[in-house]
């Protein structure tokens, strides 16, 4: 004999408050682009600390992003123990230089030949924190999620945009596998390494590689 879901909660809702900027729509959008465009990876972090108040800020932010039926399937470890970033780091290195020398293909190392990366990743132990972003494959009570890796997404990108509104860079970093990260975080066993994100100030000398974006005209199609 099958047991029946409960009955759904009835719906509440609540007003509305919509954002209103102090200028026309399509200068804002213009503004905010003229910013958000100057944002970079970066792979040279100072030592400068950064305020435990600035990422809970910052990981906030990423909280608030939609995700399917608001499960909101993500939770974000935020390191900054030595101790921790070294074992990061060491285990990290393994699985890059595994990728440099054994898994990637010639294609995907010439790809990556323009960005200047290799096994050696300083930038763990440099930056001051590290926040690692799992996946709940299922909820913590065992129930279903949806959408999980689309949801998460949405979430990664608000926390890059508040912490760059902060004066603060960012890496989106994925060493594969990243198992590694669910031992040394000891996370439960519903999570899933998902991504891992280096967040300082930029070095004082630091420089970025010398690419650019696809035109407007490349990536956007109105109607058909």
């Amino acid at each position: 004999m099958t047991t029946p879901f409960p009955e759904p909660p009835t719906p509440r809702f609540i007003p509305y408050k919509a954002f209103i900027p102090d200028q026309i729509a399509d200068e804002a959008a213009r503004d905010f682009y003229e910013c958000i465009r100057q944002r970079r990876s970066v792979r040279e972090f100072s030592t400068k600390p950064v305020s435990q108040t600035v990422i809970k800020q910052v990981v906030a932010a990423a909280g608030t992003a939609p995700s399917g039926a608001n499960k909101q399937p993500w939770s974000f470890v935020a390191v900054n123990d030595p101790a921790i970033k070294h074992e990061i780091r060491i285990a990290a290195e393994e699985e890059e230089r595994e990728f440099y020398h054994r898994r990637a293909s010639e294609r995907w190392l010439r790809d990556l030949a323009a960005l200047g990366t290799d096994e050696h990743k300083p930038f763990l132990e440099d930056a001051p924190w590290l926040i690692a972003v799992f996946k709940k494959v299922r909820d913590d009570d065992g129930s279903q999620m949806y959408y999980v890796d689309e949801s998460i997404g949405i979430a990664v990108g608000f926390l890059l945009i508040a912490a760059y509104q902060a004066g603060l860079a960012t890496l989106t970093h994925t060493p594969s596998p990243m198992k590694f990260l669910c031992d040394i975080l000891k996370r439960p066993s519903n999570e899933r390494p998902f991504l891992l994100i280096p967040i300082g100030y930029p070095a004082a000398n630091c420089t970025v590689p010398n690419i650019g974006r696809k035109e407007l005209s490349e990536i956007l199609t109105i109607n058909r």
